[in-house]
């Protein structure tokens, strides 16, 4: 006898479990995917490991169902589905329907009723029922055709499964709900009888229709005493329990037949959708059928004819198809259009024969990554120059959510090409050109044009070169370093096992927890799923108790500088430069600042005396050279003053004060010659976290005071700077009116999290909306200062170098003979870049080394000549 298997999933159920399992997940359009992707992924699952010959998935009615038409109250304590998951149900339905999966709901009825009516129709020995579900209510339905997979526990529930898990047979499950009442559900079963009473109960004399017909046997009286009251609550239990097996089907098993998924639909809901893996994996497993339309230059005269088109269209885009075996700095084949047919594939011979339209200052270049691009040019010899315009920068600026879209992503986004049609490079350089007239369309309509032509693709070039120059090392220092560190942990660790009596493992929070908590008797500060917290915020509240967290919170930085840097950094030196070349990402941040990897130069730290240490491993390049490092001075507070336009902050940095001393005076009401280094410390902390949209909750955490104290603090700060107020005000007014906030280039930053009915998420958008327009300006200026200096310092024939760039800082690879113009160059574009209301201060340190840099006095920085 054949056995197929029928699975019935239980939407409703699936659709809240993959809501709450995965948390924070949105496209860049603002539309919340968690649910969504919780649920693919299950389906996904469940279609590759099980291949379910036939599957329906069942969803609730929206309309009032007959039990709430029978008991008021049921359910009645839920709360409503939240709005971010009513948004993704549409979604999930039309992904289900992709799957060539039935979906089913009846009107008035529960999706439990539907699988119940369904098993009762179909199951059998010849076609088994699998139920999808973690809910116990289903545990009636089980038998010897009917199982239920549980996600939560990964297994198949049989009826011995049932008693395993609840103690008795499936049979008596609505009997034992009718006794003991079901919470989630708002079915109140008989009060005073818990889960063990009513198994006994049901365990002695079986159905409660025989446990109230032996009312009298009952023992203790006040278990009978508690039945005979409540009879009637009891049998309305039960009704409200059983599953509805009668709701009128009218289609057969073969409408539920599993049949090939709709994939091309599919890749395009999830491009929209930004899941990038699903949609690489679908391309792989169904590639495109799209016949290749690309010509290969095989000879010289094939070019000539290429360059000719070119040079009459007067614009071209360009791609490297790039040979994934071989080395990054190999490029493959270059792939030319100038007006989407046809397209050229000039092979490695012929590349250096395009040099003088990449050449002319006259000729249009499109690209995606130009800065990527021009690595290849470069092992080619190639110079570009005149106009070059990157899809990828202009469709970050249009969407910075979207921080990595591949090329299929903004065909499928604005060209409505289906993702598996740019599979091929030809498909790819196609998409290229299209997007490049569409974009620039885009770009003009939100006064964003300027910003990509005159900031951002600039910026590439720089970022190219820095990259390519890369930045010099002395690992010598880096092993002692790394040999000091190991021994430091090692006594640590010693330290750590006399607290503790004990020797257990340190990076264990599980044996940590029993330690402190268990051992220790510490109070418990957090609790999490698994336990008890051991963060750094629950360990540096433990410190002040304990002599042993503060010791773990020593270990745990040392390990992780050691780990991250001082064990790595050697690890990364190129063995043919000898230098280490850090990637610059341009599009990794919502707000417009840089960021890096391999390594992350942003992040080397500063705040501890080893974290310190380290920079010091960061030197020139040769012994006639210095270490030049030009920190803006307080930039975000200054762009806040100018955006703000109040009277007070103006005044501070016009006069060229103290700002966190002079705050100190304006909030404690003192002279400035009375403010302690307490009030100044406070004062700081507010300034900084003003920007930042700080609350009087986080203000009273960082300061270490009641939440009374730093709102009275807080509300002090707004009288003596009341336009900051109204300056955040105005900016939370206009992201919840436009959806979007700016910066003093344009440059925009959308946050649809600004009407999140959820107040946390709306408080954190919100603070978004404040810190945005100063961070981004902040981000604008110190880019575009990078490319004036690098103008300046090729202008100038220089052979100095721009090595990092850290937030607010540069960093330089400076020639000791150029060292007086250098500074005097980067200072000058540094501070007059942009024009603000309030000067623009740079602070020039020069050294041996990036740590041991030493400040150049004003006095001594030569004028512009």
């Amino acid at each position: 006898m054949v056995t197929t298997e029928l699975f019935l999933i239980d939407a409703h159920a699936l659709c809240y479990r993959s809501f709450y399992a995965i948390k924070g997940l949105a496209n860049s359009q603002g539309q919340k995917t968690n649910a969504v992707f919780g649920f693919v992924n299950t389906l996904r699952k469940l279609l590759r490991e099980y291949r379910p010959l036939y599957m329906a998935v069942c969803f609730d009615s929206p309309a009032k169902t007959h039990r709430q038409k029978k008991f008021a109250d049921y359910k009645i304590q839920r709360p409503s589905m939240p709005d971010d998951l009513i948004s993704q149900i549409p979604i999930i339905k039309e992904i289900v329907g992709c799957y060539r999966v039935p979906s089913l709901e009846f009107e008035g009825y529960e999706a439990d009723d539907i699988i119940a009516s369904i098993t009762r129709k179909f199951a059998s020995p010849q076609l088994k029922v699998i139920i999808v579900s973690d809910d116990k209510d289903m545990f009636q339905l089980v038998g010897h055709n009917v199982r239920v997979l549980s996600l939560r526990k990964d297994k198949l529930i049989d009826p011995e499964g049932v008693r395993e898990i609840m103690g008795l047979a499936p049979d008596y499950m609505t009997d034992f709900i009718a006794l003991a009442g079901d919470s989630v559900d708002n079915i109140p079963g008989v009060k005073g009888i818990g889960e063990v009473s009513a198994r006994q109960l049901i365990s002695r004399y079986g159905p409660i229709e025989e446990i109230f017909r032996h009312l009298d046997d009952i023992q203790p009286v006040s278990i009978k005493n508690r039945l005979a009251s409540q009879r009637e609550e009891a049998f309305l239990s039960k009704e409200l329990a059983v599953l509805n097996e009668d709701i009128p089907l009218d289609f057969c098993v073969e409408d539920m037949k599993v049949t090939a998924p709709d994939h091309e639909m599919l890749i395009k809901i999830f491009s929209d959708l930004e899941f990038k893996r699903l949609v690489f994996e679908l391309m792989e497993q169904h590639p495109s059928k799209a016949v290749t339309n690309i010509q290969k230059i095989q000879a010289e005269e094939e070019l000539k004819d290429v360059l000719a088109a070119i040079e009459t269209a007067g614009e071209f885009s360009f791609l490297f198809d790039e040979n994934v075996e071989a080395d990054i700095w190999l490029a493959g084949t270059l792939v030319v259009t100038c007006q989407e047919n046809p397209v050229w594939q000039i092979p490695q011979e012929f590349i250096p024969g395009m040099k003088d339209v990449f050449g002319q200052k006259d000729i249009r270049k499109n690209t995606y990554d130009y800065k990527h691009a021009l690595k290849h040019l470069d092992r080619f010899g190639l110079t570009l120059k005149g106009e070059v315009f990157d899809v990828k920068l202009a469709a970050y600026l249009l969407s910075p959510a979207r921080t990595a879209a591949q090329i299929f992503d903004l065909g499928w986004q604005y060209l409505k090409i289906p993702p598996q049609n740019t599979q091929e490079a030809s498909g790819q350089i196609r998409i290229v050109h299209r997007l490049s007239e569409c974009l620039r369309t885009e770009l003009r309509t939100f006064d964003l044009l300027s910003l990509c032509s005159e900031v951002e693709i600039p910026l590439s070039m720089v970022l190219w070169a820095m990259e390519r120059e890369g930045v010099s090392i002395d690992v010598g220092l880096l092993k002692n370093l790394s040999k000091e560190c190991e021994a430091k942990i090692t006594q640590l660790h010693a330290e750590l096992f006399e607290l503790a009596g004990e020797e257990f493992n340190l990076n264990s929070p599980k044996q940590l927890s029993r330690v402190l908590f268990d051992k220790l008797n510490l109070p418990v500060i957090k609790r999490t799923k698994t336990g008890f917290s051991t963060n750094e915020e629950v360990l540096t509240r433990l410190a002040s108790l304990h002599p042993l967290p503060a010791l773990i919170l020593d270990y745990r930085q040392l390990a992780k500088l050691k780990s991250t840097y001082i064990d790595a950094l050697p690890k990364l030196v190129d063995p043919q430069t000898q230098r280490i070349h850090a990637t610059f990402n341009q599009t990794g941040t919502e707000t417009g600042r840089l960021s890096s990897y391999n390594p992350n130069l942003q992040n080397i730290p500063i705040r501890t005396e080893m974290g310190r240490r380290i920079r010091k491993a960061f030197v020139p390049s040769a012994q006639d050279r210095i270490i030049i490092s030009a920190d803006y001075s307080q930039i975000e507070l200054r762009i806040l003053a100018h955006l703000s336009k109040d009277e007070n902050l103006l005044f501070a940095f016009q006069k060229d004060e103290d700002i966190h001393t002079f705050t100190a005076a304006q909030v404690f009401d003192v002279p400035e010659k009375d403010v302690t280094q307490e009030m100044r410390i406070s004062a700081k902390r507010v300034n900084f976290g003003i920007i930042y949209g700080m609350s009087a909750f986080g203000l009273a955490k960082d300061l270490n005071i009641s939440q009374g104290e730093a709102a009275e603090f807080i509300d002090r700060y707004f009288l003596r700077y009341p336009r900051v107020k109204d300056f955040m005000d105005a900016q939370i007014k206009e992201c919840e009116a436009n959806g979007y906030v700016t910066t003093l280039l344009h440059r925009r930053r959308y946050i649809p999290d600004i009407q999140s009915s959820s107040l946390s998420i709306r408080q954190f958008a919100q603070r978004q909306a404040i810190n945005t327009p100063v961070q981004g300006t902040a981000a604008d200026l110190i880019k575009l200062a990078m490319i004036r200096i690098y103008e300046a310092i090729n202008k100038n024939d220089l052979r100095s170098k721009m090595i990092i760039t850290v937030h607010d800082e540069l960093v330089f690879d400076a020639l000791q003979d150029e060292k007086d113009r250098l500074i005097s160059l980067i200072k000058d574009h540094m501070e007059h870049t942009l024009t603000l209301d309030v000067p623009i201060k740079v602070s020039i340190k020069t050294g041996k080394n990036w740590l041991e840099t030493k400040k150049v006095n004003e006095a001594e920085i030569p004028l512009k000549s």
